[in-house]
């Protein structure tokens, strides 16, 4: 695969690099770290800066908003981005529903849905898994029963990201348990404002809160709000979770994460030397640095097969497994490098003069990211799928 950029590539990167300079403030950064409205807030006015340009939404198509970039431009985007330290876009509208409403929805509620989440009009969040469903996702237990035009929904989703924020939340939900598991899931789209919906707060292991419980209790929603056929929703499900399992492995920020990593350790003096001197932490290093090199040009195989039409296949699997492996051992090694100091709390008046400031976030991203290889389908999970799909075993 060659990655050399043509002239062409070069001044889009400089277009790129102009325009992260311009739109990515230290104020907007701050602001999307910080928590509940503030952050909603800084993140739709980021989203709504990258759609003014028309960068909002690389790989829809371009009648419903899309930009056509080359599997290189969205290469250079994605690093660029990244090394500037700007967040990706919120994935649930964007990434996620958006693919499945284009590509199995019906016009009417392309037209409803689509501009909407372009614009960051709404918000939406993903309910999947269940309090005895996750990565046994047909497990799932959440029921649609049809009355009339609608559907009575009764049940309750878990580790919901941003339901407190959410304007709309896309479903997987039982409607059919005579057959297989699988061939009685529907898929709906529900609007978070509907009576019989209460969101429940979950407290993660980091303290921060962005998850939540979503319970449903005789729950109105219009069949008009079914994506495709009735029974047929596991299909759409697994269209979903690809685009979601290549998102996950997050190979820009890695990249971004051990320049940093390499930058503190050069810094960072132990038994009078910089730690990056020290043979253990080269080998540590190195070796992350070169699964991840493998992985980006696996990433880029799979760019190049979208980019022709197809969707993610089990590759988003083999995506999924490296890239939260790769993240689980770089926030190793920023916890190893902080050391006692990753007690620090945020706000300490010690913690510049301690001169680990960075202890904190290490601290945090290190708690959360033991969820990597657990979500969006558990890694244990996604092996089997790549035996059976891959190794035909």
């Amino acid at each position: 695969m060659d990655i050399t950029f043509s002239a062409e590539e070069s001044a889009f990167r400089d277009q790129v690099r102009e325009f992260l300079a311009e739109n990515w403030t230290e104020d907007l950064a701050r602001r999307i770290r910080g928590e509940d409205e503030e952050f909603k807030a800084a993140q739709i006015e980021w989203q709504n800066k990258l759609n003014d340009k028309g960068w909002l939404a690389p790989g829809w198509p371009v009648e419903h908003g899309g930009v056509a970039w080359s599997v290189t431009e969205n290469f250079i985007f994605e690093t660029e981005r990244s090394l500037a330290g700007a967040p990706d876009v919120v994935p649930f509208g964007l990434k996620m529903v958006a693919p499945v409403i284009y590509g199995f929805g019906n016009d009417e509620q392309k037209k409803r849905f689509l501009p909407r989440i372009l614009k960051s009009q709404d918000w939406w969040c993903q309910g999947y898994s269940e309090p005895g469903a996750g990565s046994d996702l047909a497990a799932l237990k959440t029921k649609a029963e049809l009355d009339g035009d609608d559907y009575i929904v009764n049940g309750a989703k878990v580790w919901t990201t941003y339901a407190q924020y959410a304007d709309w939340i896309f479903c997987l939900v039982r409607t059919d348990s005579s057959g297989k598991r699988q061939d009685g899931i529907s898929f709906l789209l529900i609007d978070m404002k509907s009576p019989g919906i209460t969101v429940n707060k979950i407290s993660s292991i980091d303290d921060h809160h962005s998850l939540n419980e979503v319970v449903f209790d005789n729950v109105r929603v219009p069949v008009a709000n079914r994506i495709g056929e009735q029974d047929k929703g596991w299909t759409y499900a697994k269209a979903l979770l690809a685009h979601e399992r290549t998102s996950i492995a997050a190979v820009a920020d890695s990249k971004r994460r051990l320049r940093d990593l390499r930058k503190l350790l050069s810094e960072e003096i132990s038994g009078g030397r910089p730690l990056l001197d020290d043979v253990q932490f080269q080998n540590r290093l190195s070796n992350t640095e070169i699964e991840l090199m493998a992985l980006e040009y696996t990433e880029l195989r799979v760019l190049a097969s979208t980019a022709d039409g197809k969707g993610p296949g089990v590759e988003s699997s083999l995506l999924k497994i490296k890239g939260t492996e790769i993240q689980q051992a770089i926030q190793q090694m920023y916890m190893d490098l902080a050391g006692y100091y990753s007690g620090v709390l945020h706000g300490d008046e010690t913690a510049e003069s301690i001169g680990h400031a960075f202890g904190h976030d290490a601290r945090k991203a290190y708690m959360y990211g033991r969820a990597a290889t657990i979500y969006g389908g558990s890694n244990e999970v996604q092996k089997n799928i790549t035996a059976k799909y891959v190794l035909g075993l």
